[in-house]
């Protein structure tokens, strides 16, 4: 498993170990459960503690969640600067800022397809490392295929004019 399925189960698994005590509270403030005992409003409770706990937990999941969206979204643009590479994998200070502005709207509400279609509208299909298969693009794609099957025919037909003319007899010599 990779590290970030590791900490992402791990995160879920404390934020369930820490919701159990405060749904506990939760029922004892109902009066479903007997409460141990009471304490002052002054004072911070337990269940506050666990609350905010649990709170951190969500949120430090929901992170890594957001976090790993942000993070597949980016390694399908190009860095405008480096080129070669997606902008996740990209050091340079745009390919952060170009991080930072996916994450905003990965959390804003948008979806992948959104956020790539915004970079699209500003940068055009070049900053696609993936670019889709329309138009003349899919020339592109099948030109490797056609070049393949042609340099295959090439070779196919120097190999029979190599061996059909070694198999042919040798020409016989002139008459006198």
């Amino acid at each position: 498993m990779s590290r970030r399925t590791i900490a992402t189960l791990a995160a879920l698994g404390a934020a369930l170990c820490l919701a159990g005590p405060a749904r506990a509270q939760d029922r004892a403030a109902q009066g479903t459960a007997p409460a141990a005992t009471s304490a002052p409003a002054s004072a911070p409770t337990a269940a506050g503690t666990s609350n905010s706990a649990a709170n951190s937990a969500a949120n430090s999941a929901a992170d890594s969640a957001l976090d790993e969206r942000t993070a597949a979204v980016a390694r399908t643009l190009r860095c405008p600067v480096c080129q070669g590479e997606s902008i996740q994998a990209s050091p340079s200070e745009l390919a952060q800022q170009m991080r930072t502005l996916v994450k905003d709207r990965l959390r804003a509400g948008e979806s992948p397809d959104q956020v790539r279609a915004y970079f699209v509208s500003k940068y055009g299909e070049w900053i696609l490392l993936e670019p889709s298969m329309t138009g003349l693009n899919k020339l592109l794609y099948a030109f490797p295929v056609l070049l393949v099957i042609g340099g295959l025919a090439f070779v196919a037909m120097l190999v029979r004019r190599w061996t059909g003319t070694a198999a042919s007899p040798p020409p016989s010599p002139p008459a006198p």
